[in-house]
């Protein structure tokens, strides 16, 4: 097809080819070669890619919205192409021109899903790298605009090319320093240049996508935060293994969870945060505090009764160590006895909490394998 359309073809003297990524198939050896391939960082028709500010400006004057200018600039500009700044999304801009009202139009006409899956998919460095893009910062980035499709399972980090070929990043800067831009090459070949960019999110547009795609993975796991603090509060353990163990199996990543003993510690941080984050709901009836001084160490979570008579809290986290320990009850019972040992509960005691309130919980973990054990003092 590719042949006869654009190849071959005596009736046609020149054509546009758009997409997201490159074609699969073309090389001198195809029957589609010898493209002139315009991407996102290249300068030809680098405004004809969307609406320029001034553009956008005498419409909104035109449609008598002049005084929203600010607020359209912060949902929908963004977009760089090339060396020009402040691109607006034309779809959104022409929806917002007949409706009035902001809203995420360009982003909502596709389901986003491939995005989704592969920022859910990817490690643990991605979603490190994505937190601090959600909070409106940059990242410094590799960039290869020569990705093809098929390549994005074979390479996690080629996420950020299609983010940015698909115009939910941006380029902040190009950064050119050699030792930045050239891998390592044992082959005897001549050096890689890999170009490194400063990207962000294009826009708030874009952003509240992000956000609706991350709230939508806990889409379950919120409707049970409830469940899981009722069975907390009523020392239903069943219900609390239940629930750990089924979010782990159905949102966790290996990635997340960890199996690697190189990564040891990681695993229990995870888990910590998990388990932190479900205990925020709780703080107009406790108070809660993670990683304090305690006894004679520092426990991982506490959470104090800000009314007397309240029980009291007090968890641990441990990784299941192949070798160290015999089964995943025996890591769970080795987080009870550490919070005896250090005697984590002695500055609940000191604020007059009587021990038998202080219920302690050991859990253990064991990649995707939740087993929580419980001590009552």
């Amino acid at each position: 097809m590719f042949n006869s359309t654009f190849k071959t073809n005596q009736y046609l003297e020149r054509a546009i080819l758009t997409g997201i990524t490159r074609i699969s198939k073309e090389s001198i050896f195809s029957d589609l070669n010898n493209l002139k391939v315009i991407t996102t960082t290249s300068n030809e028709y680098a405004d004809c890619f969307g609406f320029t500010e001034e553009e956008v400006f005498a419409s909104l004057d035109e449609f008598g919205l002049a005084d929203r200018k600010q607020k359209v600039k912060r949902w929908y500009d963004g977009f760089t192409f090339g060396k020009i700044t402040d691109i607006y999304n034309p779809w959104s801009i022409i929806n917002f021109l007949d409706t009035g009202k902001l809203a995420p139009y360009w982003v909502n006409t596709s389901s986003n899903r491939l995005v989704g899956k592969l920022v859910q998919e990817g490690n643990k460095t991605i979603k490190q790298d994505f937190e601090r893009l959600l909070c409106g910062k940059s990242i410094l980035v590799d960039i290869d605009e020569q990705i093809v499709f098929n390549q994005l399972d074979d390479n996690e980090e080629a996420i950020w090319s299609l983010l940015l070929a698909s115009g939910y990043l941006k380029v902040n800067n190009q950064e050119l320093e050699p030792e930045t831009m050239i891998e390592e090459d044992f082959t005897g070949m001549p050096p890689v240049i890999v170009p490194k960019y400063e990207v962000s999110l294009t826009n708030l547009e874009v952003n509240l996508m992000f956000r609706k795609i991350i709230h939508e993975w806990f889409s379950v796991g919120i409707a049970n935060y409830n469940d899981f603090i009722k069975a907390l509060l009523l020392g239903d353990l069943d219900a609390m293994n239940e629930y750990m163990n089924r979010v782990a199996e159905d949102t966790f990543s290996s990635f997340d969870a960890g199996n690697k003993l190189s990564e040891k510690a990681e695993p229990e941080r995870f888990y910590h945060g998990f388990v932190l984050g479900l205990m925020v709901e709780l703080g107009d009836r406790y108070v809660i505090t993670s990683n304090r001084e305690s006894g004679f160490g520092r426990y991982d979570i506490m959470l104090e009764p800000r009314k007397s008579g309240e029980k009291a809290f007090i968890i641990e986290f441990k990784v299941f160590r192949q070798g160290r320990d015999p089964s995943l009850e025996d890591t769970a019972k080795s987080a009870l006895d550490q919070i005896e040992e250090k005697e984590y509960a002695a500055s609940l005691i000191a604020k007059g909490i009587p021990g038998k309130h202080i219920y302690k919980y050991g859990f253990a973990f064991q990649g995707k394998r939740v087993l929580i054990i419980e001590a009552c003092a």
